[in-house]
């Protein structure tokens, strides 16, 4: 049996937690390019929803459009967040508004970014009730829905849910992850809390950031959920290390976040490292409070390895490294995990990609 400190057990248990789908609510942000700014619905950042439904006969749910510039075109119910709300509640209301439909989401199955200020979340949703609208019933939102078989032809607004299409239906017949939704924790920027990793053999070491969770303090308003997670996690608010949380910028994708934190703290190593985003663990957001709580946090599973010999790594015989890259700052530094079961549960992550898929559209 392990024996563990007890700062090394609250990390490992807060790893585990996100590793299950759990999140933690942002207090601080360690890697900061920028002047930190929490960011506005339909303002600085513009968030899509779309849902992926299929009935018995795996026939796809779509809407005909009803606006002007792609008028008669047929596409997935899908919008624009609204502020005030959650990112399941605009997936329900797209899908009542444009179909007739209740829906229940299942799990996302996509997220797709153009850096933080556009991100479009698609989930996988069954009908839970409701009517399917008809061209009778045609109005601003759309001219009326159906079921597609998807082979008859059928005019689309655009090929960009081809691929979303796909996922959803892949995931439906063989899930690659766990469901996966959204966590109801508010956060006022963009960020992300990485889970990024070294393995050499069976030994794992995660980067994690020392002192107080966060260098820069950040201050999310309040929520009865959010209080709750706050009371839950006060211990963890005292941790000495805690996973590093990085902030995206407009400039970059939001999974940049990651490659400029290894930038910072290895800058002697950084070209010789694959900085490999395997994909989510979690998605953290709120949005009760219009301009305060419409961030969004990534928890994000990284590997870094090695992609090419030389420099200063140190490698075996058959050029694999052997030990994490040395960091340079004194505000991070390697932390090589203890318990079997969570180096097991990363390892079985990354080799089986169960993460759910972040596409950045750059």
């Amino acid at each position: 049996m392990v024996n563990m400190d007890s700062a090394t057990l609250r990390l490992e248990q807060h790893v585990d937690k996100i590793l299950n789908g759990e999140g933690m609510e942002v207090t601080g942000i360690d890697s900061a390019p920028e002047p930190i700014k929490p960011v506005a619905l339909r303002k600085t950042v513009c968030y899509i929803v779309s849902a992926v439904i299929f009935n018995s006969k795996k026939e796809l749910l779509m809407v005909q459009e009803a606006k002007q510039d792609c008028y008669g075109r047929w596409y997935l119910p899908a919008g624009r967040m609204e502020e005030g709300e959650s990112i399941e509640e605009a997936l329900k209301r797209e899908v009542r508004e444009e179909a007739g439909l209740e829906c229940q989401p299942i799990t996302l199955v996509q997220v797709q970014e153009q850096g933080p200020q556009w991100v479009r979340f698609t989930f996988l949703a069954e009908v839970t009730g409701g009517t399917l609208k008809t061209e009778a019933q045609a109005d601003s939102e759309s001219l009326q829905a159906c079921w597609w078989d998807r082979e008859s032809p059928l005019p689309l607004r655009g090929r960009d849910i081809l691929s979303l299409i796909d996922t959803g239906l892949r995931y439906h017949e063989k899930p690659w992850f766990t469901p996966l939704l959204p966590l109801d924790l508010p956060c006022p920027v963009v960020c992300q809390r990485l889970v990024l990793t070294f393995a050499s053999g069976i030994y794992v070491w995660l980067l994690v950031a020392n002192g107080p969770r966060g260098s820069i303090t950040i201050d999310s308003t309040s929520t009865e959920e959010g209080e709750r997670e706050r009371r839950g996690s006060s211990e963890a608010d005292a941790m000495d290390v805690h996973l590093p949380v990085s902030l995206s910028t407009k400039t970059h994708t939001v999974t940049w976040a990651a490659h400029r934190l290894v930038q910072e703290c290895m800058p002697s190593c950084y070209y010789d490292l694959d900085i490999n985003t395997h994909g989510l663990l979690g998605v953290q957001h709120n949005g009760r409070v219009p301009g305060k709580t419409d961030g969004l946090c990534f928890n994000t599973l990284v590997s870094l390895t090695q992609e090419r010999r030389g420099g200063s790594l140190s490698v075996d015989a058959g050029g694999g490294l052997t030990s994490p890259p040395l960091v340079e700052m004194e505000q991070y530094r390697w932390h090589k995990v203890d318990d079997p079961g969570l180096r097991d549960a990363i390892l079985r992550r990354i080799r089986q990609g169960s993460t759910l898929p972040i596409l950045s559209l750059y």
